[in-house]
């Protein structure tokens, strides 16, 4: 992990259930048996949810976590299974993995790896630190820098191949254990070995995805040429638009209150908020840090928790590839959408952070969309569905409080 404490996640998702189109807002939510659920409280809705699949703007590349073995042992072949299956699993869709020091333990990284691969999970690899000889003052020495691309790409070639490799993890973060490289510094390493890596280049991942040390990285013009992708952590911060010279943004390591377990439900929907934030500014990928942990989306018991279930509204359904399109994001008080299309294929993910059940509408253009399968997580059901038509591009759903909701084309 890093000095940063680990903690406990939890999450509880408000069941959005199937309304028809034209539906009023005191109509009655439907459960996942379509049994009409009593008692709840509707709020209007304030402003309608615009979506124009006509409008592209980022490509999706996942949603993911981490195994670090250095830190923790691998996970099993059954953790495995959950947290990379989209079907009975969670989906995710990026595997974070770290670079050893020792060309020795590289292969121990092969089989979650080639499980993640299995389930089309891109695979991204981070270095904490380099081999000893290679370091001084816990920088890693210009004289070393061919020996270091070497050492990456020794990794690169043992495991099978990575997506992307970053030469150096939150080299801004000066109380960490591992390497603390000036922004000039990893600029130069990028512009003089990026090519000789084995694998793209992902870089320079900053703690708080700080602007101001990718704006000096990228201001080196070989260095920049020889990243494919901008990345760096949100510790400290908050999702906003990066100025990235045009390439992807990758947020590659999170995670959001190290004091409560996985299945907190009021963290979970600040998980789920965070994700459709970083989603909405134009970033490309979310990687939470953990994937088995008490406060991660699988538990030290192999359950998916109330954060997995969340996580899983986005990385189930928004796979590899889907580009996001255009959406009012927060059309009503409490209300956030986003919204993705893969060929005539649309998906909406909705988080409702209200207390009450909420009435949303919504309006779609550039799409012909007939009717849309239903998948919400709420406190109480994980991964509920159910399904209804829709006519003309225009509908309405009763969103329950705090809750997530996917809704897939059909």
């Amino acid at each position: 992990m890093k000095r940063k404490l680990l903690f406990l996640f939890g999450v509880s998702l408000a069941l959005a259930a199937c309304t028809k189109n034209n539906q009023s807002p005191a109509s009655s939510e439907l459960s996942k048996t379509g049994t009409p659920a009593l008692g709840d409280r509707t709020l209007a809705t304030s402003g309608n949810a615009a979506i124009n699949a006509a409008t592209v703007q980022q490509t999706v590349e996942g949603f993911g976590g981490a195994s670090i073995l250095q830190y923790i042992a691998d996970l099993t072949s059954a953790q495995r299974t959950t947290a990379f299956s989209p079907t009975t699993g969670i989906g995710l869709s990026i595997l974070r993995v770290a670079v050893d020091t020792s060309s020795s333990a590289f292969a121990a990284e092969v089989p979650t790896i080639n499980a993640a691969k299995s389930f089309g999970a891109k695979v991204i690899a981070t270095a904490w630190y380099a081999p000893a000889s290679m370091v001084s003052n816990d920088m890693v020495k210009p004289s070393s820098y061919a020996a270091f691309a070497a050492h990456l790409k020794a990794f690169n070639t043992a495991v099978g191949g990575v997506t992307a490799i970053s030469p150096i993890n939150e080299p801004n973060d000066t109380g960490g254990a591992f390497l603390q490289d000036s922004a000039p510094d990893v600029a130069n390493f990028v512009a003089q070995q990026g090519a000789n890596c084995g694998a793209p280049i992902m870089a320079p991942e900053p703690f708080n995805m700080s602007q101001s040390f990718i704006t000096t990285f990228l201001s080196n013009s070989t260095a920049a040429a020889n990243t494919s992708f901008v990345c760096g952590h949100i510790y400290g911060a908050t999702p906003a638009v990066v100025s990235s010279g045009g390439k992807q943004v990758w947020m590659t390591e999170h995670y959001t209150n190290s004091s409560v377990s996985g299945n907190d439900w009021p963290n979970a929907m600040t998980a789920a908020k965070e994700i459709s934030d970083c989603m909405n500014v134009g970033w490309s990928a979310y990687v939470w840090w953990y994937i088995r942990r008490s406060y991660g989306p699988i538990d030290e018991s192999s359950n998916i928790t109330k954060l997995g279930y969340v996580m899983s509204q986005f990385a189930r359904y928004v796979r590899p590839g889907y580009v996001k399109v255009s959406c009012t994001y927060n059309p009503s008080t409490g209300v956030y959408v986003t919204a993705y299309k893969s060929g005539t294929k649309l998906v909406i993910v909705i988080v409702n952070q209200n207390a009450a059940t909420t009435f949303q509408t919504f309006s779609i253009s550039g799409l012909t969309v007939t009717g849309f399968n239903r998948f919400f997580t709420n406190s109480t059901t994980n991964i509920g569905s159910n399904s209804f038509t829709i006519t003309g591009g225009s509908f309405g759903i009763n969103l329950t409080g705090s809750s997530v909701t996917t809704l897939v084309s059909e």
